[in-house]
């Protein structure tokens, strides 16, 4: 399956996978939404960000760059201006991610925590003589031993089933944000982000 995946793009003479991207222009590289911004400030196209996302995910761990085909003029800081947009772009995609995981991983910490505490509290009652005389008392203790390992659990389970999509994504931002960035004129074409 990957082989046929990697055959749909063009390679360069060194192996490496290109992802193309066709627009006219390269305001079209950007999101309307703030048009007044500079381009040093402005976002770059939903349209645009997804497309890389998911072309960069489908080839896996290949080496890439991204081809920009353009078919207005781009003088050196246009060019500029768009391969530092994606850079930083990413890059604080990259950053955002680790916030989220640095937050994953302090609930699990906590849950972890009150877990580890429950069930300290758990095995003292369930070791304690009023264990035998109340039924009250037992009910509860068993309700502490449940809600340890229900506690325990959810903070093992966050741990090890979050973790690798956040490190994933982390990873996949920071190989968009270091592509190689290329440009070329092209010839007027219907489809645009292709």
């Amino acid at each position: 399956m990957k082989k046929e995946i990697l055959e749909r793009y063009e390679h360069t003479l060194n192996g490496e996978v290109i992802i193309d991207i066709s627009a006219k222009r390269v305001e079209d590289l950007y999101s309307n939404f703030d048009k007044k911004s500079h381009f040093l400030k402005k976002d770059l196209n939903q349209d645009l960000v997804e497309y890389m996302i998911e072309s960069a995910t489908e080839i896996e761990q290949e080496k890439f760059i991204i081809r920009f085909n353009l078919e207005s003029d781009v003088d050196s800081e246009a060019t500029s201006r768009i391969s530092n947009s994606v850079n930083k772009f990413f890059t604080y995609m990259q950053e955002h991610e680790r916030r989220n995981m640095k937050e994953m991983l302090r609930k699990s910490l906590i849950l972890f925590t009150v877990g580890a505490v429950i069930a300290t509290i758990s095995v003292f009652m369930n070791k304690s003589q009023l264990m035998q005389s109340s039924i009250a008392f037992a009910v509860i203790a068993e309700g502490l031993t449940v809600a340890a390992w229900v506690s325990l659990w959810e903070s093992l389970a966050t741990f090890l089933i979050r973790w690798t999509p956040y490190k994933n994504k982390v990873s996949l931002y920071e190989r968009i944000s270091n592509a190689k960035i290329i440009f070329s004129k092209s010839l007027p074409r219907l489809n645009q982000f292709r």
